[in-house]
């Protein structure tokens, strides 16, 4: 399939890096340390979500800063060797003008900011949790992408592996590319769903990028 695009619009984790091993590492032992039962963390979302609300889901709200701290400085601590850069990320990253995409991610600053360094990308923009009011699959973060690449909504393609980041892309009034990094084909609802990143290839002339993604 080929699209059109003035802007690329990447989620990070399960997008263009992997670090899930790490992620059920740092939480299982901070459910642990918050005394959550296993049945209880077992009922949470934990992928694509912001770690405030998931903790909104297992604590009350005068723990939350506390634990949010937390969790953070787990994640963040469990970075090196806990990152691994997907298929294709690196080619297809190299190929977009930086002014062309941003990274959009639930994660906090800090930590997405920690990942990205271990996995060896630069990034021109991002929208983390901490920028945010409302996180995905509310349309909030990528409309704010969007408007600080200076880019017309309708304008960008998103890629997620997330079926909240894909809600969230087509709630912006966005084309969306689905990876199945993370979750299986048939709960993915996007344009185009591929395996990974490695599947995508794009050519930027002038203010456009073409995209072709799948066979």
């Amino acid at each position: 399939m080929k699209i059109s695009a003035q802007a690329l619009l990447f989620d990070n984790d399960g997008t263009l890096v992997s670090s899930l091993e790490s992620v059920h590492r740092c939480w299982t032992r901070w459910a642990e340390e918050h005394g959550i039962t296993a049945e209880e963390f077992a009922r949470v979302e934990l992928h694509g979500r912001p770690a405030v609300e998931i903790i909104a889901e297992l604590l009350p709200a005068g723990r939350i800063p506390a634990a949010l701290a937390r969790i953070e400085q787990l994640e963040v601590e469990d970075v090196p060797g806990g990152v691994q850069l997907l298929p294709g990320t690196k080619e297809l990253l190299s190929a977009l003008p930086r002014e062309r995409w941003a990274v959009v991610t639930s994660a906090t600053r800090p930590l997405a900011e920690a990942r990205l360094r271990e996995a060896g990308i630069d990034f021109p923009v991002m929208v983390a949790a901490d920028d945010i009011t409302r996180g995905k699959p509310d349309p909030e973060p990528f409309l704010l992408a969007a408007r600080r690449l200076g880019v017309d909504p309708a304008a960008c393609v998103v890629f997620e592996d997330a079926p909240a980041g894909l809600a969230a892309g087509r709630a912006a009034g966005m084309r969306t590319v689905a990876l199945t990094t993370t979750h299986s084909r048939a709960e993915l609802v996007a344009d185009v769903v591929v395996e990974d990143l490695s599947a995508v290839s794009v050519q930027a002339t002038g203010g456009a990028v073409e995209i072709t993604a799948g066979e």
